[in-house]
């Protein structure tokens, strides 16, 4: 009888272990699941676009393999104008899978030789609120209309006086799910109110002396008090133009208190991505 009882034991036992070994063989047999990525081809090219006053000359930059429509980017220029930056940025976020469209705040693809100039090129802009909402606006057409781009899912960033424009420009009213700014002006010509509808991003260096502790105080509070739905980010060491590899030259050429920073940089790009898979 003890006998017979070891002998099912055993047997039970010995049917669990090769029950146990065929799922284990079914299961290394399963294929696994092939993962397909995307190849990225960035395409670019030129754009002239039209106010009622004046012709634009952007850059339009996309991955010519993506199968669908995709967000699309703002990328407004420095003060210096619409450079080769702009545009690098452009194809940059076009390698992420956006469609980036590079604009022309000044007018004829004008560019700055100099601070002088590139003052007096940025206060026409921002002292004309008018003429700079119908430049911005006619940028934006320009991107809603393009073939690859879903015309709800858009965007806007901009660098030093861009980040200005980009921030007014959502200040205002447009029509953007997200706006992001680096080491920009925050002392705005509109601020914050019930019409600001974009999720806002802004990456300024602690160093920079164009960016008033005070003017940090006061542009947070005005965001607080609507409601907006911000982050303000602030990198220990960095100065003006930290993102920028011409900054250091810049810099010195004209004795200005700017500098390239790579580590905020790649941070600040970093937080930039997080924003924009965050609203798309």
């Amino acid at each position: 009888m003890k006998i017979n009882k070891l002998g099912s034991f055993l047997l039970l036992a010995l049917t669990i272990l090769v029950g146990c070994k065929q799922e284990q063989g079914e299961k290394t047999e399963t294929p696994s699941e092939e993962v397909i990525t995307e190849e990225v081809e960035v395409m670019g090219k030129e754009v002239a676009y039209q106010t009622d006053s004046t012709t634009m000359r952007g850059y339009i930059a996309w991955n010519a393999n993506a199968g669908e429509k995709r967000p699309g980017i703002l990328v407004i220029h420095e003060w210096w104008g619409h450079n080769d930056y702009t545009r690098q940025r452009a194809d940059m976020l076009a390698e992420l899978g956006y469609v980036a469209f590079a604009v022309d705040m000044y007018g004829d693809g004008q560019q700055a030789e100099h601070p002088d100039e590139a003052g007096k090129f940025a206060g026409m802009v921002m002292q004309n609120m008018d003429e700079a909402r119908a430049r911005f606006n006619a940028a934006l057409e320009v991107l809603k209309n393009n073939e690859n781009v879903d015309p709800e899912k858009i965007a806007a960033i901009g660098y030093c006086f861009g980040g200005s424009v980009a921030l007014t420009m959502a200040n205002t009213g447009a029509d953007l799910d997200a706006v992001a700014a680096f080491h920009s002006g925050i002392n705005l010509p509109v601020g914050p109110s019930a019409d600001l509808k974009a999720k806002v991003l802004v990456c300024n260096g602690a160093k920079d002396p164009m960016i008033a502790a005070e003017d940090v105080a006061a542009f947070t509070g005005a965001m607080d008090s609507v409601g907006a739905d911000y982050k303000y980010v602030s990198y220990e060491n960095a100065m003006h133009s930290f993102t920028s590899k011409a900054a250091d030259s810049l810099g010195q050429k004209f004795q200005m208190p700017m500098a390239y920073d790579a580590e905020a940089a790649e941070k600040s790009w970093q937080e930039l991505q997080a924003l924009l898979k965050e609203v798309f």
